[in-house]
C-alpha cells in the first residue's frame, strides 16, 4: 500500500521536527535515524511509533533495555529530563498522541516492523526479523530494541534452567566441613552466619547469587566455597576452576583477596586440603570479555552455546558492571554441569551499558523469601536456623542470599554509606558534620580545594598525589640495570598511587574529570613533581580506554607512565595486577586518557586509602544516590568530598537510579 500524499507530509514534518530536536541535543542524532529509518521502512508507521522508536533509542543511550508505553500516556517531560525550553514543543506533539496505555499498544502492535510477543493471551507472532519487539503484558506493555529483547529471553531462559536444576549433597560431610571451615560466632546475638549459608547454598544447586555492600566479606566467603567444593569434589584433581569480573582491575583484586583468604583457613583444614594445588588451579583471575575470548571488532566471542567454557566452578565478581549483553553471553557459554557463583552489590553503580542486571535479580535475595525445603537443607547442611518466608520466592530466590554483616559499616565511612543507601539525609548530615580523620567535607565549593587536596592532602588524610611521584623520584639507581629492581620500584610507585584517587561524577565541566586532570596536571608540574613536556611524560596516570587484546590490555586499566630499565630508559605505561606487572609501550598505547582523576563508574572495583568524591553543581541526571554510595565505598581509611553547590549530596541520595528493564518480568513469569 503506498503511503498517501498527507500520510507523507506528516510523516516528514514529524521526522524534521526530531531530528531539530537532535541538532538542539534534547536527541541523539542515532535516535533521530531511527525514528527516519521506521518512517521510511514502514510508510503506514504511525505517528506514535515514529515518536517511541526515538525515545526507545535515547532510553538504551541512558542504560535502559525498553521503554514502558505507559510512561507516555502523560507529557513524556519526567521520562526525558530535557531542558524546559524543549516542554513546550514536546506538549505541542503529545497533543497527537494516544491518550491510554492502551492507544499506545495499537498505535504500535500493528507495524510491520514490530514483533508483537505482548502477553495477552493470543498468540506471538513470528520471528521475521522485525527490529522492534512489543513485548511484556496488557498492565505493563513494554517496547525493545530487536537486540535487547533477545538478550533478556536468554538469560531469563538460561537462569530458568540453572534455577531448576539440584544437586545431590552429602548434609553430614558437608555439615563437618562448613563447621570446620568457619568458627562460631562468639557473640550469640550476632544471629545467622550468612556466609556459611551461603557455602552452603552454594553446593546445591549450579546457580548462586551472593550480594552484600562493602565489607560483609563476599569473596571471604569464596574462598571457603572454593575449599569445601574441592573437599566434597570426589576427584579433586579434575576440578577446574575459574575466577572473573568486568575489569582487569575488578580481576586482579578477586584473585587476590581470594588467596589472602585461602591463607586463613584453619590449620585442619590447610592440612586436608591442598591450598597451593588449589590456587595453582584457579590460575589467573580475567576480566569477563577476556574468558569468553573477545574479538576485535565484533560482538561475538569465541565461547557460546555451541562451544561452552571448560570450567566447573566459575565465580564472577562485581557483577553490578556486568550489563545486559554481557550477561546473556556468559550464561550462553556456561556448560550444562558448571556451577556459577556471582558475587555483587547490588546498591552500587549499574553498568555504563544497557541494563541493571544484578539489581533485577536481587529483588528477592534477602532470605525472607525461603521455602520451607530451603530453610530445612540450610539448618541441616550448615546449622543455620532461617525462619521460612511469609511469601515465598521465585526459583531464583532459593538461590539467592545477601550477606548482612559488615565489617565496615561500624567505621564513619560504612555508617555514612548506610544512611546512603537508606536514604537517610539527615543522619549522612550529621555524620559529616561531625569531626573525624575518616570523613571530611568541604566548606567551600570551589575546585582549587580539590586540586590542593590532590597535591597536599589534609589533615588526618596525608595520602594524594605527591605519594607515588615521591618514589618515583627516589628510583635507586640499581633499576637502571637490575630487572628484578626495577620490579620493585615500579610496584612501589604503582601500590602508592592506588593509596589515593579522585572520583568526579561527570566528565565535562568545572567539576568534571577531563578539567580537573588538567588542573592537577599543571599544579603538580607547578610544584616540580612531573614535567609534562609532550604526551608521554614519566608519572603521568593513565587510564585504558578500549579493550586491545594484542597489547593485553583492557578498559578500564590504570597504570602508570615510568621509564623501563632498558637502555635509554623508554617510557612504558606498567600496570599492576597483585603482583604481576603488565607493561606496555607508549608509542602503542593508543586508546588512554590521564587518570589523575576518573569517574565514580570506572572506579567500581577499586579501593583507595583515601578517596575525594567530587560533586558537582546544579542538576544533572547521573547525581544519583547510587553513584554517591558507589564513591563512599571505595575508600578504605579516608573519605574526603568536595560539593559544587551546597547541598549536591543531599540531592543526590534523594534520587534513586531508576532503570527500565523487562527482566524482572519475565522471571517473576517464569
Amino acid at each position: 500500500m503506498r503511503m498517501t500524499a498527507t500520510a507523507h507530509t506528516v510523516h516528514t514534518e514529524l521526522t524534521h521536527t526530531l531530528q531539530r530536536w537532535s541538532d538542539l541535543g534534547w536527541l541523539r542524532q542515532l535516535d533521530s535515524a531511527l525514528a527516519s529509518f521506521v518512517s521510511q521502512r514502514d510508510p503506514e508507521a504511525t505517528e506514535a511509533l515514529i515518536v517511541a522508536s526515538a525515545i526507545l533509542a535515547q532510553l538504551e543511550g541512558r542504560g535502559h533495555t525498553c521503554l514502558p508505553l505507559s510512561e507516555l500516556v502523560a507529557s513524556p517531560r519526567e521520562l526525558l529530563a530535557w531542558p524546559a525550553a524543549s516542554h513546550d514543543e514536546l506538549d505541542a506533539v503529545w497533543t497527537r498522541m494516544p491518550t491510554s496505555t492502551a492507544g499506545w499498544v495499537e498505535a504500535i502492535r500493528t507495524s510491520r516492523l514490530v514483533r508483537q510477543v505482548l502477553d495477552d493471551g493470543g498468540a506471538a507472532d513470528p520471528d521475521a526479523g522485525q527490529p522492534l519487539v512489543l513485548g511484556g503484558t496488557l498492565q505493563m506493555p513494554l517496547l525493545y530494541l530487536r537486540r535487547y529483547w533477545i538478550y533478556e529471553e536468554q538469560v531469563t531462559t538460561t537462569l530458568a534452567a540453572c534455577t531448576a536444576d539440584v544437586l545431590p549433597v552429602d548434609t553430614e560431610k558437608a555439615r563437618a566441613w562448613l563447621d570446620r571451615l568457619f568458627v562460631p560466632f562468639k557473640d550469640e546475638k550476632a544471629g545467622v552466619n550468612w556466609q556459611k549459608a551461603a557455602c552452603a547454598l552454594a553446593l546445591s544447586g549450579r546457580l548462586t547469587l551472593i550480594t552484600g555492600g562493602p565489607g560483609t566479606g563476599k569473596t571471604y566467603t569464596a574462598a571457603r566455597l572454593l575449599a569445601l567444593v574441592l573437599a566434597m569434589h570426589p576427584d579433586p584433581a579434575q576440578l577446574k576452576v575459574a575466577l572473573a569480573a568486568p575489569t582487569g582491575k575488578a580481576a586482579a583484586r578477586l584473585k587476590q583477596s581470594i588467596e589472602a583468604s585461602l591463607t586463613q583457613l584453619p590449620a585442619d583444614v590447610s592440612q586436608e586440603v591442598d591450598l597451593a594445588e588449589l590456587t595453582r588451579r584457579i590460575g589467573a583471575a580475567r576480566t569477563v570479555h577476556s574468558l569468553l575470548g573477545a574479538r576485535p571488532d565484533t560482538r561475538r566471542f569465541k565461547y557460546d552455546s555451541r562451544h561452552p567454557l571448560d570450567v566447573d566452578l566459575l565465580i564472577v565478581d562485581e557483577t553490578s558492571m556486568v550489563h545486559l549483553e554481557l550477561m546473556a553471553a556468559l550464561l550462553q557459554a556456561l556448560p550444562p554441569h558448571a556451577r556459577l557463583v556471582m558475587l555483587g552489590d547490588q546498591h552500587q553503580l549499574a553498568s555504563v551499558e544497557a541494563g541493571a542486571v544484578l539489581g533485577d535479580l536481587c529483588q528477592q535475595a534477602d532470605g525472607q523469601h525461603y521455602s520451607q525445603a530451603t530453610v530445612e537443607y540450610l539448618k541441616k547442611t550448615c546449622g543455620e536456623v532461617i525462619p521460612a518466608g511469609t511469601q515465598v520466592g521465585s526459583g531464583l530466590a532459593q538461590r539467592s542470599l545477601t550477606l548482612q554483616f559488615s565489617h565496615r559499616f561500624g567505621t564513619v565511612i560504612g555508617q555514612l554509606a548506610q544512611t546512603v543507601n537508606d536514604n537517610k539525609q539527615e543522619d549522612a548530615k550529621s555524620l559529616l558534620s561531625t569531626p573525624s580523620p575518616a570523613v571530611w567535607q568541604s566548606s567551600r565549593h570551589d575546585p582549587e580545594v580539590v586540586i590542593r587536596l590532590a597535591v597536599e592532602g589534609r589533615d588526618g588524610a596525608r595520602a594524594c598525589h605527591a605519594d607515588y611521584l615521591k618514589r618515583m623520584h627516589e628510583r635507586p639507581d640499581t633499576t637502571r640495570t637490575d630487572p628484578q629492581a626495577h620490579a620493585a620500584w615500579v610496584r612501589q610507585v604503582l601500590r602508592a598511587f592506588e593509596g589515593f584517587r579522585i572520583l568526579c561524577a561527570v566528565h565535562d565541566g568545572p567539576w568534571g574529570d577531563r578539567e580537573i586532570n588538567q588542573q592537577i596536571q599543571k599544579a603538580l608540574a607547578k610544584a616540580g613533581w612531573i614535567s609534562p613536556t609532550g604526551a608521554w611524560y614519566p608519572g603521568r596516570p593513565v587510564m585504558v580506554t578500549r579493550n586491545d587484546l594484542a597489547l593485553g590490555v583492557f578498559n578500564g586499566d590504570v597504570g602508570v607512565v615510568l621509564p623501563s630499565h632498558s637502555a635509554g630508559g623508554a617510557l612504558r605505561a606498567y600496570f599492576l595486577d597483585g603482583e604481576s606487572l603488565r607493561s606496555v609501550s607508549v608509542s602503542r598505547l593508543a586508546h588512554a586518557e590521564t587518570a589523575f582523576a576518573m569517574t565514580v563508574h570506572k572506579s567500581q572495583g577499586s579501593e583507595f586509602t583515601h578517596t575525594l568524591l567530587v560533586l558537582p553543581s546544579g542538576t544533572n541526571e547521573v547525581l544519583t544516590r547510587e553513584l554517591v554510595y558507589t564513591g563512599i565505598t571505595r575508600a578504605k581509611s579516608s573519605l574526603s568530598l568536595v560539593e559544587g553547590s551546597s547541598g549536591a549530596l543531599l540531592t543526590a541520595i534523594a534520587t534513586p537510579v531508576k532503570r527500565s528493564s523487562g527482566l524482572r518480568l519475565k522471571l517473576d513469569r517464569d
